[in-house]
Formats: C-alpha cells, structure tokens, sequence
C-alpha cells in the first residue's frame, strides 16, 4: 500500500480541547489508511492521545515553550498536510516559523464576540466544535462520521479503576478552570447527600486540588489520578455529571451519558456534549453568555446562572439518566 500524507496537527491545549479533536483524528486515519498523523499539544495533555491508533508520533510541548523552540524540533518539508487547530498567538507564530500551507479550523472568534457583547446571534445552523476543526482539514477530503470522541485507557488503568470505582456508580466532577463555570461547592455536597440517600454509590472525580470542592462521609474518591485512568473510571459510571469543562468532555470519550451543567456559556459556542446522550441544565438568563470559555469571576457579581441550577433537579436528571 503506497505512503499516505504526512499530516501534522497543532492543538496545544486545553484538556477538553484536545479530546474534541480526536473524531478529526479518526476520520483521517479512515480516509487515509497509511497517512502518518503528528500531533504537537501541551505535555500535561499528551496522554490523552496515548494509545489512539489515528495517532503516530505525539509531539510534547512546555505551556510556555517558544514556538521558535518548537518549530526547531520539527521538519519543516516534512509534512504534506498542516492543521492548526488552536489559532492562537504561538500557534501563529508556529505556522510562520515553519512555513508552508495551512489549514486553519474556524473558531467563530467574530461570532462569539457579537453574541457576548451585543446579543446578536449570527452563527447559523449550529456546528459542534468537533466538527469545526474538520474545517482545517479541507485538502484531506474527510468528513465527520458523528461518532463521539475517543480515548483508550490501558489494561493498568482500567484495573486501578475497578479498585476504586463501583460498576453503574454515578461521577461527580466538581471541577471547572475558571470560577464562573464551576456550580457551588454547597450544591455538588447537597447532590451527593441526596444520591447517596437514594442507595447510589457516588465517587467525586478531577485534580488533587478540586477536593475542597466535594469530599465527605459516602463519597468514594478518584482525585488526582492521570488522566487516562481517570477516564477508566468514568467508563465505569452509569451517567456523569459535569461542569462545563476537560471532565465533561472525557466522559463523552468513553461513551458515558452525562448531565452538563452550563452557566456563562451556551450552546451555539459549540461546545455542548457531543455523540453520547446528554441532559444539559441551564438558566436562561439575559446576560448569558458573558465569556467565550468562563472567567475568574461573574462580570455581574451574582453568579445566578451556576446557583440558581437547583441540586434537587440535578438529582432528577440522574434518575433519569439512570
């Protein structure tokens, strides 16, 4: 079978970011069988890809390596296809380093500022940011096959899971980056009492530092785990349940239902759950959305989009989903 194209893909971060890309990833491995696919992203992300057959060489970066470093640890002719799935400031300055053609994925940067500063909704038939970054990818004639996102933990971290993770439990992850996307820590401590009274086994999930969020008496523990082992543990839940945020995108990976519990962002951003049933809560409030992707605070003071997202119907989405 002849060579397939050298194709090379920038997305440097985030957690959540990076796991979208993977049906891209699948689908060139589907349409070019022999192609060899380099990923360059942030080192604390790279397990993510481990593992993932569409994935040949993964390309470890430091989050604030220069991109003149990076570029000196690639070929610059050695690549038939380049992807630029960030289109951030290094990653710019990566596409000039190396040179040649790019494909560029549309973030809709110009729509999402008109809707968070003035209201108006132009973004048009609604595309989710996993099927976005295909459009980086035209030259590769391949297409979305609607299938969700993907990981694969080894046979060691699906073990460390059993050890920890009761089957049909139901995950908490408290955790968010930014403060205006994380529901109260009062509210995921009232949901766990409620679940747990109900006889359903719960273990809180995320970093080592998202435990002040959720601990306490019935509530099993999988903090601070890697990430892949992490995943393992999600697979092992009958629904998730999620800030908007990496966690609630790694459950969709392993084909979990989850419940997205969304405050300053909506879903025209693209970034709602994608390819395994979902309940999504949200309040519709008119200063919503207020950010692109959550911030240190709420621009209002009030926070009413996280609060006023009550326990007790988080509770009833999981008996749903259960």
């Amino acid at each position: 079978m002849a060579p397939g194209p050298r194709v090379l893909v920038v997305r440097l971060s985030s957690l959540g970011d990076v796991v979208l890309t993977t049906p891209l990833l699948r689908a060139i491995r589907s349409r070019h069988p022999t192609a060899h696919t380099s990923v360059v992203v942030q080192a604390r992300y790279a397990d993510i890809l481990a593992g993932n057959p569409a994935v040949n060489a993964i390309i470890p970066v430091a989050p604030r390596e220069p991109a003149g470093e990076i570029a000196r640890r690639l070929a610059p002719g050695a690549f038939d296809a380049r992807l630029d799935l960030q289109d951030s400031f290094r990653s710019r300055r990566l596409r000039r380093k190396l040179g040649g053609a790019w494909g560029v994925a549309d973030r809709r940067r110009a729509a999402r500022l008109l809707l968070i500063w003035f209201g108006r909704d132009t973004y048009g038939a609604y595309m989710p940011v996993p099927e976005r970054y295909f459009t980086a990818a035209r030259s590769l004639d391949v297409r979305p096959d609607g299938a969700p996102a993907e990981v694969f933990p080894t046979a060691d971290d699906e073990a460390q899971a059993e050890r920890l993770a009761p089957r049909d439990c139901v995950a908490l992850a408290p955790g968010a980056r930014w403060e205006s996307k994380r529901w109260p820590a009062g509210h995921w401590k009232a949901l766990a009492e409620r679940l747990t009274a109900r006889g359903l086994s719960v273990i809180a999930v995320g970093a080592a530092e998202e435990r002040e969020w959720l601990s306490g008496p019935g509530i099993l523990e999988a903090y601070g785990l890697p990430l892949l082992a992490t995943a393992a543990v999600l697979r092992r839940a009958r629904v998730v349940v999620a800030n908007d945020s990496g966690m609630l995108h790694l459950a969709t990976a392993v084909r979990r239902p989850v419940i997205a519990l969304v405050g300053p962002t909506v879903r025209a951003f693209g970034y709602f759950p994608y390819g395994v049933p979902a309940q999504v809560l949200e309040r519709r409030l008119a200063c919503r959305p207020c950010s692109p992707a959550g911030s240190d605070h709420c621009p209002l003071g009030h926070h009413r989009c996280m609060i006023e997202i009550e326990p007790e119907a988080v509770a009833a989405a999981v008996e749903r989903a259960a």
